[in-house]
């Protein structure tokens, strides 16, 4: 993570957030439960809950046994969720009756998350290029009873056109998920460079081929779940080059960095500000970077 000193506000409290273990944090899934009724229950099971600050519908669970075993879970009360990847949706801020493509999906996170906020009204596509992960996929959205999706296997940089005018696209890139090494100790010293610069392909052509898809004027967000400019700023540059468009602040009642005008002598303009870097210990959560776009 050296790599990273220079751009990282309070390195070293990034760094001790590394070594701690990473809260359990659940969502609540609005269509079936209220976050009284999930707290009660885990706390008659022996857990610990509180709701986060900035969003009572995210708890930060604690207890001797895992909350994935309750019936709770197997019922869709929660998604067992990180309190960073939540931001996504919520930069996104899905409304009932829109429009929206979930170009990858799997394994619902996000996508369960916006048919909670859409109430179960409007479409959502969700889709994913692995038929494992549309297993998972389709295995969640059952559980958390979503009614409003349909799920589609394609190579997001090659979607076709539906013929649906979509208001909104999320992208949740796949990544060199640096921003999950509390999860995965082999990162504690930065993804393999040569990943990073292969990855960021698929990703520039992910985030181009949805600001083609969503309608002019609508809104694309694109996160990844990394700490590497190759992957976010870059590909952000990139595609705002290939398509008409234009970044959007990204209101969110947390704490978080801006994103990076400059990366190793290039420079991506002072609208990258606009753009949203969550460090772990923002939220003693996952890293994450969300940039919000809106087509021209």
């Amino acid at each position: 993570m050296e790599r990273y000193r220079e751009i990282i506000p309070d390195f070293d409290a990034f760094l001790e957030t590394l070594e701690r273990p990473q809260p359990v944090t659940v969502r609540v899934n609005r269509l079936k439960a209220t976050p009284e009724q999930v707290t009660d229950a885990l706390k008659k099971r022996g857990f610990d809950v509180k709701p986060l600050p900035w969003n009572g519908w995210i708890l930060q669970v604690e207890g001797e046994d895992s909350v994935a075993k309750t019936l709770e879970h197997w019922l869709g009360w929660f998604y067992i969720q990180e309190a960073s990847a939540a931001t996504a949706v919520m930069a996104l801020d899905p409304q009932p009756g829109e429009r929206i493509l979930d170009l990858c999906a799997a394994p619902g996170g996000k996508t369960t998350q916006m048919a909670e906020l859409m109430a179960n009204t409007g479409l959502i596509v969700a889709n994913d290029v692995t038929p494992k992960r549309l297993r998972a996929l389709l295995a969640n959205l059952s559980r958390i009873g979503v009614v409003n999706t349909i799920v589609t296997q394609w190579d997001g940089r090659n979607y076709p056109d539906l013929g649906i005018e979509f208001d909104k696209v999320l992208i949740d890139a796949p990544c060199s998920a640096e921003g999950r090494v509390r999860e995965n100790p082999d990162l504690r010293q930065g993804a393999d460079i040569n990943f990073i610069r292969s990855i960021s392909g698929t990703q520039k052509g992910l985030l181009r081929r949805a600001l083609e898809l969503v309608k002019p004027g609508g809104i694309v967000v694109y996160a990844t779940c990394t700490f590497a400019p190759e992957e976010n700023e870059a590909v952000v540059a990139y595609a705002m080059q290939k398509v008409p468009s234009e970044l959007l602040p990204i209101d969110l009642p947390v704490p978080h960095a801006q994103g990076l005008t400059e990366w190793q002598g290039r420079e991506f303009g002072e609208a990258m500000r606009l753009c949203v870097r969550i460090y772990p210990h923002h939220l003693d959560s996952g890293g994450l970077f969300l940039a919000k776009l809106r087509r021209l």
